[in-house]
């Protein structure tokens, strides 16, 4: 089960018609400038350094966001990203979700030494455990445990973190 918290909301509109209600639309204009400039910029410094200091997300040491990643336009600050993980090319980091009758918030935890593949979609309120890998295109719904392979669409776990360490023993000839 995902982390979100859910909001009701009027049950004239859906709630996206009702977004500004919930975030200051300055906010969002701000935020998605910062995004699209940082998803263009090949320098990795600067890319953290505008994620952490203005979008107040919390970035880790030696974190990469590769090209055209993606994190949330209206809830950045919600998103926390270990050290020395590698969020792949045109992946999708959400915290939120708005629905037809309630939106939802929720944190992402993302792990130290997290490898997510290009072009996954992450869902508010998953965690991802330290030395996990998420295939590439994986839709992550729920939670991947620390040290796991996880992918597809849906995602499942592929090999749990004990399987994961028994391959890369070596052969006992």
């Amino acid at each position: 089960m995902r982390r979100t918290e859910r909001y009701k909301v009027h049950p004239k509109a859906n709630s996206l018609w009702q977004m500004y209600s919930t975030v200051p639309f300055l906010k969002i204009v701000k935020n998605f400038a910062v995004i699209q400039i940082a998803r263009y910029t090949p320098f990795l410094k600067m890319k953290n350094w505008m994620y952490r200091h203005l979008l107040r997300m919390q970035v880790g040491d030696r974190t990469s966001f590769a090209l055209m990643a993606m994190p949330d336009s209206m809830f950045p600050e919600k998103i926390k990203v270990g050290n020395n993980s590698i969020i792949g090319y045109n992946t999708t980091i959400l915290a939120h979700e708005y629905l037809i009758t309630e939106y939802r918030l929720g944190e992402v935890h993302i792990g130290d030494e997290v490898m997510i593949g290009a072009n996954s979609t992450i869902l508010p309120g998953v965690h991802i455990g330290d030395g996990a890998i998420v295939s590439a295109a994986t839709l992550v719904h729920k939670d991947v445990p620390a040290g796991a392979f996880a992918g597809g669409n849906p995602m499942r776990i592929i090999y749990t973190k004990e399987e994961m360490e028994s391959r890369k023993l070596p052969d006992a000839d």
